[in-house]
């Protein structure tokens, strides 16, 4: 399930990732040597960014590599530790989960409107959609890492600094 889940999302945020940048890349070629930008240049990018960010999204949560505050976990007992691993993943599947329901349910409303971007008319349901699935799926990461206990790090450990 682990490599399946690394090889879908990895494979959607890489290939969008790189989107970006060849994107990016003919863009400035031709403002600068056509004197012409490619039209939707800036929508696509922002669409783009939409699945690197969620595609993303349940890998970092499955790796443990979000942003944290551990200052003070040496001086907290392990069964507080165990405490707070339970509840943030909790809070977190509660949360992801609810808001891939709501963004389920905007997509369903953009899709009847058929609400698209301004330039490049692109319909715009089914990246609300994408975005709603990857958080569920995010959303039962946390619930699926709540079987496992927290693991100790080293100093240092998954920063990327």
């Amino acid at each position: 399930m682990n490599k399946l889940l690394d090889l879908l999302c990895g494979l959607l945020s890489g290939i969008a990732l790189f989107a970006i940048m060849a994107l990016t890349f003919f863009d400035v070629l031709g403002r600068k040597f056509a004197s012409n930008s490619i039209p939707g240049s800036l929508e696509m990018t922002e669409l783009l960014m939409v699945v690197v960010i969620f595609g993303a999204l349940p890998l970092v949560s499955r790796r443990g590599e979000h942003v944290e505050f551990d200052s003070l976990d040496p001086y907290l007992p392990p069964w507080v530790r165990r405490a707070q691993w339970l509840l943030v993943h909790l809070l977190c599947a509660a949360v992801l989960l609810a808001l891939a329901w709501l963004m389920w349910r905007t997509g369903g409303q953009f899709a009847e409107t058929g609400e698209t971007t301004a330039q490049l008319q692109i319909r715009k349901a089914p990246f609300i959609y994408g975005m709603g699935v990857l958080c569920g799926i995010t959303g039962l990461v946390h619930l699926w890492l709540l079987r496992y206990p927290p693991t100790a790090r080293a100093e240092g450990e998954g920063a990327a600094l």
